[in-house]
């Protein structure tokens, strides 16, 4: 076994488990990070309280970022009645970011050029934000829990290689349980939630359904962000269930798919990503809906400007009664 495979590994077999209560394995202890630095000049914080619905919001006009609008361009409804905002901001607000890479044996020509962006648009996060690294083929493993320090995120990546089948599932899934873990001790402590993926084929070996996966992702606050590399060769036809996972996930959480067909245009999506992560607002709202089923409640954000497009998650499960 080499000693990429001695790092943190979920095996198949652990993965029964995780379909349940998701035990997952003990990691060494990572590196002492640095303390995150707060800008310098104060800023509105998103205080989480009962019922607060957090909403990551991106507004385009064609491919073009807009970063000036203020509170009143916005409009928020759920279910179709109008909701009234108790925050909003353009300072963004630090990253809790996951980088998923796919190392099965179909990346073998293109894992080094993939490498790269992925070193490249870590490279691109805010000091403050804080980043994991995961590679995925028939296992799982977390080659670098959360951390800032940009060396150790280089050096988890470059260790990558290829191996195996694919298990995307099984990889996107750990990926928001490790996301749902980080806690905000303060207010100034709270994080957007997002996860890069980037895969080059149908999942082929994960133990956990993608529902599952689909149901927990929609029930985050995590936005996800799809790359998918087209398949070349023998293995060009092993990509119509990816494309339709990696669509369904991005859009349900607010995040964007991607697809190329080639590994030179990684870097350029990666850019393109660092951009999207860069140019956010952060919204809130108190639900006027007193219900407490636990139903799922559809999110639509306006922007009162003619041209404009806003994006951000599909909605969420509302609040359940305590049995």
């Amino acid at each position: 076994m080499s000693s990429r495979r001695a790092r943190t590994t979920l095996t198949l077999l652990a993965l029964a488990s995780v379909c349940a209560a998701f035990p997952l394995a003990q990691q060494p202890p990572p590196a002492q990070q640095p303390p995150v630095q707060e800008p310098a000049a104060p800023q509105q914080r998103l205080r989480s309280g009962v019922d607060l619905v957090p909403l990551n919001v991106t507004v385009m006009e064609g491919t073009k970022y807009i970063g000036d609008l203020t509170e009143a361009d916005f409009e928020v409804f759920e279910d179709g009645a109008k909701q009234t905002l108790s925050f909003f901001s353009r300072m963004q607000q630090p990253l809790a970011l996951a980088i998923l890479l796919d190392t099965s044996a179909s990346m073998n020509e293109r894992l080094s050029t993939a490498q790269e962006a992925a070193i490249g648009f870590a490279r691109r996060m805010q000091k403050q934000d804080v980043i994991e690294v995961i590679d995925f083929d028939s296992q799982v493993r977390i080659l670098q829990s959360f951390t800032n320090d940009a060396a150790a995120l280089e050096k988890a990546i470059r260790n990558t290689d290829v191996n195996g089948s694919t298990s995307l599932y099984n990889a996107i899934y750990i990926s928001l349980k490790e996301l749902k873990k980080i806690k905000a001790n303060s207010a100034a402590d709270i994080r957007r939630q997002a996860i890069v993926v980037l895969s080059d084929g149908d999942d082929t070996s994960s133990l956990v359904p993608y529902e599952e996966v689909l149901d927990l992702a929609k029930r985050s606050e995590t936005s996800i962000y799809a790359i998918g590399l087209r398949p070349q060769g023998s293995y060009r036809s092993e990509f119509k269930e990816a494309e339709f996972v990696l669509k369904q996930l991005s859009q349900e959480t607010g995040g964007r798919a991607y697809f190329v067909q080639t590994a030179a245009e990684l870097p350029k999506i990666y850019e393109q990503i660092s951009d999207e992560l860069a140019n956010q607002y952060a919204l809130a709202y108190s639900s006027r809906n007193p219900m407490r089923n636990g139903a799922w409640r559809r999110i639509v954000v306006r922007v009162n400007r003619p041209g404009l497009v806003a994006r951000t998650r599909q909605g969420y499960y509302g609040p359940e009664t305590a049995r």
